[in-house]
């Protein structure tokens, strides 16, 4: 079991090293030297095991011209903190990835790493040494005899968005679950309309107003199962249908499927409440307990507990005709990554004292978790086939993954466009290859069309998931949505398979961009920030204006004569003129979530 890693005066102890594309690769205990292999587009070291301790290798490159460090669980934090400044992490396959990456103030990589270690527990730090200038990244890892940790780094230099695609394409496995279609059409949720107060009648109306906004997918949040009230998680473990809510749950998702749409129902199988059935069998699998959310959480190591999840979310999916499962709180078994969990009201062990490992027992919650959801595929795929949708949020998007789960979603933040314009872009760096799906969207119903619109500019890079109550939604805001998620729709491909850039992660990506060999999508987060346009060859730009203001201001690499079509954020057209726009800025008249279609012709 790893050792408690708090000791500061390891960090910068001398080792064995090598230099990999000008980062110092050290090996900070005893053992073999890395080994670095040459692999096409940047290094790799090579970490064997066998050694009694855990392995703890450092990567460290001069700060040079650092301004931030992206790592998957970033969030709002990305600055260049200190190395005394944050302590030790740690990620596997339910909680994040290992890789990262040091850029400068061109949004060009300095340091930029990812490991194939992706689904046992790795600790790692991160910071800038004071007295050494440098930037330092930390690995600890217990790696058992013949195994092999593999460390990537890239060839400095390249975009950070570029050079992070790369080393998660690197990361992902072969074998990633299949997109169904459904997977990558807008989607309607019922979390933030409804929360937990859901019935069969309500669902169904919403569900045709949804199938005529252009939504292919309905997602039954929280509130559906027995026990399924109250704002917690008291009655999780028993996974039945309500019989006040849903007195025939086949009948109705029949009913769902009659509109159009596919459908998907949420489940949290690791989440055991102090009211349901399930507990007197079960709660000597879940010592570590969530009394603010009336519930413990189910221990995955465990054989007992991994043949429930699989039976539960199995049995769920069979019985009642649905297309797939949102699985909620999968990191909340990350609470058994560190070896212990003597919290508060958690001192359990997870195996009694003095007695062996019962059969089926794994020690490592990521490689148990991989066994689960292996498990649960298999099932899955029985009965389904190829065509099922399984949702994960953050942080439990990692690129192992993708085995797994075919929806990766971002985490909540409740009509925050900016923490969902970050985080959707966060996971697109992370899986760049699969359906990337918004937080669900809500507003305020009675703001204007444009300022509810934000909500949804803010994630035109994914796929869109609305949660408000469409019935009761003003005709404005209704024609609103239907508006851009026809543009979305007719762009699918460019906007959620084009290879995106956005800037900066420490400015919050203020502008997306996305083009292919026809068409090209700009969509500006943030006032006064320049629109780079290049129009050679493309038959179409659509410039999204996403901020308050009514004007953007376009940057040409070419004078172009064009035309353009200026319609406002319910799609109606407020003009249309042909010009011709100079080398250099020029200020376009576009109101508050319009939009600006720049088509170039061969004359004005």
């Amino acid at each position: 079991m790893m050792a408690p890693l708090t000791d500061r005066r390891h960090l910068w102890n001398d080792g064995s090293a090598l230099e990999v594309h000008g980062v110092v690769v050290t090996r900070l205990t005893p053992g073999p030297a890395p080994v670095l292999t040459a692999e096409l587009g940047g290094g790799v070291a090579e970490l064997a095991g066998g050694t009694a301790q855990t392995t703890l290798v450092r990567l460290d490159v001069p700060l040079g011209g650092a301004v931030g460090y992206w790592h998957p669980a970033a969030g709002w934090d990305r600055h260049l903190a200190a190395d005394w400044m944050t302590g030790w992490r740690a990620i596997g396959l339910a909680d994040s990835a290992p890789l990262g990456c040091l850029y400068d103030g061109s949004a060009n990589t300095l340091l930029a790493y990812a490991t194939d270690r992706l689904v046992a527990t790795t600790h790692l730090k991160f910071g800038l040494g004071e007295r050494t200038g440098r930037f330092g990244i930390w690995l600890a890892m217990d790696l058992e005899p013949g195994e092999v940790c593999r460390i990537r780094i890239a060839e400095p230099g390249r975009s950070h968005a570029d050079t992070l695609r790369e080393l998660a394409r690197w990361q992902s496995p072969e074998t990633g679950l299949p997109v169904p279609d459904a997977g990558r059409t807008p989607t309607y949720s019922t979390w933030y309309s409804y929360h937990q107060d859901v019935n069969a009648a309500a669902i169904e109306a919403e569900a045709e107003l949804a199938a005529e906004a252009g939504c292919g997918l309905l997602i039954l949040d929280d509130g559906w199962q027995r026990g399924g009230t109250g704002g917690g998680y008291s009655g999780c473990g028993d996974w039945e249908p309500d019989a006040d809510k849903f007195p025939d749950f086949a009948a109705h998702v029949a009913e769902i499927h009659a509109t159009g749409l596919k459908y998907m129902a949420w489940i949290a199988p690791l989440l055991l409440g102090q009211d349901s059935a399930a507990r007197a069998a079960l709660s000597g699998f879940a010592p570590h307990a969530r009394p603010e959310w009336g519930c413990h959480v189910l221990d995955p190591r465990h054989a007992e507990v991994r043949a429930f999840v699989v039976d539960s979310c199995a049995r769920l999916v069979q019985s009642y005709g649905l297309d797939g499962l949102k699985i909620d709180f999968l990191d909340s078994a990350s609470a058994y990554a560190s070896g212990t969990h003597a919290e508060a009201g958690n001192t359990a062990d997870p195996v009694p004292t003095g007695e062996p490992a019962a059969e089926g027992w794994i020690p490592d919650v990521g490689t148990a978790m991989r066994l689960m959801l292996a498990a649960l595929r298999g099932r899955l795929h029985a009965a389904l086939g190829t065509d099922f949708l399984i949702e994960f949020r953050q942080p439990y998007t990692g690129p192992a993954m993708l085995e797994y789960g075919n929806l990766l979603r971002a985490s909540d933040c409740p009509a925050d466009a900016v923490a969902n314009r970050v985080k959707s872009l966060d996971l697109a760096l992370l899986a760049p290859d699969v359906a990337i799906h918004s937080d669900m969207l809500m507003w305020d119903a009675s703001a204007p069309a444009e300022q509810a619109a934000r909500q949804l500019l803010a994630v035109l890079h994914a796929i869109p998931q609305i949660s408000m109550r469409l019935a009761d939604l003003p005709a404005e805001h209704r024609a609103m949505i239907a508006f851009w998620l026809g543009f979305w729709r007719d762009r699918r491909d460019l906007l959620t398979r084009g290879p995106v850039l956005a800037g900066r992660p420490d400015e919050l990506y203020p502008l997306t961009t996305v083009t292919d060999a026809e068409r090209a999508v700009a969509v500006l987060h943030t006032v006064n920030h320049l629109v780079p346009l290049d129009l050679s060859g493309l038959r179409e730009a659509a410039v999204v204006n996403a901020t308050d203001s009514g004007r953007v201001v376009l940057d040409l690499r070419h004078q172009s004569a064009v035309r353009l079509t200026v319609s406002d954020a319910c799609g109606r057209t407020i003009r249309e003129e042909h010009t011709r726009l100079a080398l250099g800025p020029s200020s376009v008249a576009v109101p508050p979530s319009g939009l600006c279609l720049i088509t170039p012709i061969t004359e004005v």
